[in-house]
């Protein structure tokens, strides 16, 4: 593996270009933890899209479990966190699956308000057929989310404890990388310790 640093314009003027040259609906997905910001480089990339392709933004904060299911076994437990946050049939149901191949390509950007604890009753919309969602959230790989393209932004387990403020989520993000390896699961990792000098990891191959 190669690293290949990169500036932030580039990186994002890499991956529209990637994204856009991508035929019909495509679904991407930029992971990473809270400490990494997934959503900045999301909202970025989903701009630069825009100039040639439908774009629809996504949050997985807007597709998590009621309450009542989220914190079953406590605020803090960072083994529901990890496999009980993310209403992953609700986003796959409602914004990923109506986009695979033959889809009706009907979906809704948000289900649930995690603050209010109670379905945002956003209304559907239909997507032309060159639309790209992008979706930001943490732990999103390894979950069966049918995604074409994944960004993992990587950050280095002192990185990572050090910008975290939720510390008790540490844990569920050391059994990610444990479990799933996402770095294994996306198209693009990169390292992202410093967000003002991004790094692209390469295959030597």
């Amino acid at each position: 593996m190669g690293v290949r640093p990169v500036s932030v314009e580039g990186l994002v003027t890499e991956l529209a270009e990637t994204i856009s040259e991508r035929p019909g609906w495509v679904r991407v997905a930029v992971d990473g933890a809270d400490a990494a910001r997934p959503w900045e480089l999301a909202d970025k990339i989903a701009e630069r899209l825009r100039v040639r392709r439908h774009v629809l933004r996504v949050s997985a904060r807007d597709f998590l479990r009621a309450a009542s299911l989220r914190y079953e076994f406590g605020r803090q437990d960072p083994d529901s966190y990890y496999d009980g946050w993310l209403d992953v049939k609700g986003l796959t149901r409602e914004v990923l699956q109506p986009l695979e191949p033959g889809g009706t390509g009907r979906v809704i950007p948000s289900l649930w308000d995690p603050v209010r604890d109670r379905a945002t009753r956003a209304p559907y919309q239909v997507l032309p057929e060159n639309a790209v969602v992008v979706l930001d959230g943490p732990l999103l790989l390894g979950q069966g989310l049918p995604i074409d393209f994944s960004i993992h932004l990587n950050l280095s387990k002192k990185a990572l404890e050090r910008r975290t403020e939720e510390k008790w989520t540490l844990p569920a993000f050391d059994r990610y990388a444990e479990e799933v390896r996402p770095q294994d699961w996306a198209d693009v990792v990169v390292r992202a310790d410093d967000s003002r000098h991004p790094a692209l990891v390469e295959s030597d191959a």
